[in-house]
């Protein structure tokens, strides 16, 4: 039994909507994309998207041509101004990623991914910073001052050799100075962070970044970070196969970022990003398409926040093409909407923080598997259930209004589980759209409702929360104005 008490006042920093990440920005010019981002925008709305590849060869900005015996440079915005255009249309703006390395500015010919992004530094620091304030410059006059207000990333996972040249700490430490100082040269109000690692030595490459930075007298608007929660997965054929982490360990080695941070005097507070999470590390990452992965989900947006103030899920969608183009409808992939704008069960944890977030007046209840907002009409929550018997859950609110309207959506391996429709379907990799259909109308959540009635000065509210379930709930004040004549109960019985 969880029993209220109004008068708490929890702290639950629910940014669940600031960030979410997407593939490669090119994609952004593919119809297929564009749909499941509309799809994501109307159901959940976040504030910014990012993405790697900005400057990489098929978005097409930095080019070179010969000219009286000398190489000259030149920039193309084709691309840029139609991929930023239809994200302000559909509501949501650049986080920048500055990154990957255009070919003819790149200093080596290590690539990452099917579709080769260069992972070398600049051959010409001048020429890379010239690039990314004549960017910025760009973006200011197309799109005017907001632009200051977009977050700045450079590089991704500088800590990893495949993502950067024999992961070079010094080589990026003077990618970031470069990058930093000619951004704040052009204007200071631009906010600008790094060194994004992710799993491997992180407290080391924040730790050595602060002194850099300090050493450097450079001072950083945001620390960035990304964050997963799997152990080495296993690879069968195209599928990869990895076992959750203890969240509490996770939760730990989020802190720790925090803590060091805060240790360096002139950087405490400084905001951290987790600017990519998610549970598998790998767009093969068969647990993402699973209620298991929803129910996981739940409990890291109800604390992820406590030391970060944002973080972007890793991705939106399945159009995604680092490891080549997918084989099949459900193949692990990042997104939380698989083709056809079919949502995952994720997708729903992220709808049902975006509800509480949007209706919250102050939180009251926050622990291991539930979190309960005070709302202007009553009250609304989530509950969870990570791979567990199912158990019911009973909430004891006390209250002066004597009947609430009651709406649960639910969300478990048996109301809202599209991955075993689609399996029961014989797996097909390409399905017809009948079929797209069929699976789509599985993937939303079961909605149920009721009407409870004070007893004594309390309100109980109960629900049968399954293994790998995530249930919404909310009550409201039930306001009862039936039409002249018009009878329920009556409607029911009389034949």
């Amino acid at each position: 039994m969880i029993t209220i008490n109004p008068a708490n006042e929890v702290k639950f920093n629910n940014n669940v909507d600031y960030c979410v990440g997407t593939g490669r920005l090119g994609l952004a010019l593919t119809d297929e994309y564009l749909r499941q981002l509309k799809f994501v925008q109307e159901e959940i709305g976040f504030k910014f998207i990012r993405g790697h590849g900005l400057f990489s060869d098929d978005v097409a900005i930095y080019q070179e041509y010969e000219e009286d015996g000398e190489t000259r440079v030149e920039y193309n915005y084709t691309y840029v101004d139609r991929i930023f255009d239809k994200y302000l249309e559909l509501g949501i703006r650049p986080y920048i990623e500055l990154g990957f390395m255009p070919e003819k500015l790149a200093s080596g010919t290590q690539t990452i991914f099917y579709w080769k992004g260069n992972t070398t530094p600049p051959k010409d620091y001048k020429k890379w910073t010239d690039m990314v304030v004549a960017l910025l410059a760009h973006l200011r006059g197309r799109y005017g001052e907001e632009v200051l207000e977009w977050p700045i990333e450079v590089w991704n996972e500088p800590n990893l050799p495949g993502f950067w040249y024999e992961a070079d700490m010094k080589e990026y430490f003077k990618l970031f100075k470069e990058t930093f100082v000619a951004i704040k040269n052009y204007d200071e109000r631009f906010k600008v962070g790094g060194p994004a690692v992710c799993g491997v030595k992180e407290d080391v490459w924040i730790t050595e970044f602060l002194k850099f930075c300090r050493e450097n007298g450079l001072h950083p608007d945001i620390i960035t970070r990304h964050h997963y929660t799997v152990e080495f997965p296993e690879s069968v054929g195209h599928a990869e196969y990895s076992k959750l982490e203890d969240a509490e360990m996770r939760f730990d080695n989020l802190q720790s970022s925090r803590d060091i941070v805060d240790s360096f005097e002139e950087y405490k507070d400084v905001p951290i990003h987790i600017t990519e999470f998610s549970t598998s590390y790998t767009p093969h990452g068969v647990i993402h398409d699973t209620n298991l992965n929803a129910a996981y989900m739940a409990e890291q947006l109800s604390r992820i926040g406590d030391m970060n103030e944002m973080y972007s899920y890793w991705t939106f969608g399945d159009v995604f093409e680092e490891k080549g183009v997918p084989f099949s409808l459900f193949h692990g992939g990042f997104g939380m909407v698989a083709a056809g704008n079919i949502p995952k069960p994720t997708f729903w944890t992220f709808v049902f923080y975006k509800k509480l977030k949007d209706c919250a007046k102050k939180c009251v209840h926050r622990d291991k598997t539930s979190v309960v907002v005070e709302t202007e009409n009553g009250y609304a929550g989530i509950l969870w259930n990570i791979d567990g018997d199912a158990v019911k859950c009973s909430i004891e609110i006390p209250t002066e209004i004597s009947e609430f309207s009651y709406i649960q959506k639910i969300v478990d391996e048996e109301t809202c589980n599209p991955l075993k429709v689609w399996h029961d379907l014989g797996e097909p990799a390409n399905p017809t759209g009948e079929q797209t259909k069929l699976i789509r109308e599985s993937a939303y959540p079961l909605t149920k409702s009721d009407i409870l009635t004070t007893k004594d000065g309390k309100v109980l509210i109960e629900a049968d929360v399954k293994k790998n379930s995530v249930i919404y709930f909310e009550i409201n004040k039930r306001d009862f104005t039936p039409d002249r004549g018009y009878d329920y109960e009556k409607v029911l019985t009389f034949h």
